[in-house]
């Protein structure tokens, strides 16, 4: 009969390779974004915003394959980074594919503070026009969602009526005011 302390290295080494089962499986994907040529630029520009995030390795084009990437030799290809747990990669490929709004990153707010700091400094530069019921275009064009977290809850939790007035409230706003948002809710 195995000890105790046996036991409990076992239980404790699956715990570990249960761990990191899971951790290899959360890093499994990441985003690839596609810039003409200001990769390195967004990834400073976005980890200069966001806490907890950092910028990882950078690959610069060679000679090889310059017959069908047009990239001069030195110049950035790709940048690695991350906005506090999630991965991303920003790839210089050239002008050819554009941002648009079928694709959008969703930063989910605690506070109206939150809101307010994210959406002012991800819409610096962006297109004003873009910016319409919490969704907003950066300067680069991508475009991001700056919701607040109760949002999610009033639509999907509360009453259905309650969020039908809420989601009317939201569909009038630029940038997500969570006070009227629960004035609205709550019919007020």
């Amino acid at each position: 009969m195995p000890s105790k302390k046996a036991a409990t290295r076992k239980k404790t080494a699956r715990k570990s390779s249960a761990r990191k089962t899971a951790t290899s499986r959360k890093q499994m994907m990441r985003t690839c974004l596609w810039f003409d040529s200001q990769g390195e630029e967004a990834a400073r520009f976005y980890t200069g915003i966001f806490k907890n995030s950092r910028i990882g390795s950078i690959v610069r084009y060679s000679k090889v394959g310059y017959e069908i990437h047009k990239q001069p030799p030195g110049s950035v290809m790709t940048v690695e980074f991350q906005l506090n747990d999630m991965k991303f990669m920003a790839l210089n490929g050239g002008p050819l594919f554009k941002f648009n709004e079928a694709i959008s990153i969703e930063v989910h707010c605690e506070t109206q503070q939150e809101i307010d700091y994210y959406w002012d400094r991800l819409g610096a530069g962006g297109d004003p026009a873009a910016q319409v019921c919490g969704w907003l275009k950066d300067k680069y064009g991508l475009s991001w969602q700056i919701v607040p977290k109760m949002l999610g809850e009033m639509y999907t939790k509360g009453d259905p009526v309650k969020a039908q007035r809420a989601f009317a409230a939201m569909m009038q706003m630029k940038k997500l005011d969570i006070a009227a948002l629960k004035k609205a809710y709550d019919g007020r």
